[in-house]
């Protein structure tokens, strides 16, 4: 079977690109990666990406985001995506809400990684809000995304323990660990289908 194209979303780090990465690297991979894109141009993740040779593209977006800022941010990035063959989009802390129209342009073929149980803690300050809550435990989701904010089908989550005392950077640290195995198995699954 072909490998499925990959393009990853992103606006910081990178750290679960790298984990994708890293899983596309092996020979029984059901994805390759198309290209790295972001809408930070000096995105940490987009430099790791270029000095491991991977194909990038950034488009900053204008701040604050207007609709037409927006429109034409989602068509510069709707265009480098078609440009490198992609199948599949995977964000990867990408910090944008896309709109609706980029969605459905995508629809079934865009995945995320989300840092709480969904439909628990969509949005932001997910850690802390499950700490607040009094929740024993927290985790991860990898969900499609469609137009309403963390609200698509959620393919898998990974569960993780809140220790007495945690703090929501503790907790942070170890939800990525679980995120850097979780969405490189789910992408693979969900590309295959």
């Amino acid at each position: 079977m072909a490998k499925r194209r990959v393009a990853i979303l992103l606006s910081g780090r990178g750290s679960n690109m790298q984990a994708l990465v890293a899983a596309a690297q092996a020979d029984a991979a059901a994805f390759e990666i198309a290209l790295i894109a972001s809408d930070k141009p000096d995105a940490p993740g987009i430099a790791w990406a270029a000095d491991h040779g991977l194909p990038t593209f950034t488009h900053a977006a204008a701040h604050p985001a207007t609709a037409t800022s927006r429109a034409e941010h989602e068509a510069a990035i709707d265009a480098a995506l078609r440009n490198a063959g992609t199948e599949f989009v995977a964000l990867a802390g990408y910090m944008r809400i896309l709109s609706g129209d980029f969605v459905a342009r995508w629809a079934g073929q865009i995945v995320n990684i989300h840092p709480s149980l969904l439909p628990k803690y969509k949005g932001l300050n997910t850690h802390a809000r499950a700490i607040d809550a009094g929740d024993k435990v927290a985790g991860c989701s990898v969900h499609v995304v469609t137009e309403a904010l963390d609200a698509g089908e959620v393919i898998g989550r990974a569960v993780v323990p809140i220790l007495p005392g945690d703090t929501a950077e503790a907790l942070a640290m170890r939800v990525l660990v679980a995120e850097h195995r979780l969405y490189p198995r789910l992408l693979s699954e969900y590309v295959r289908r």
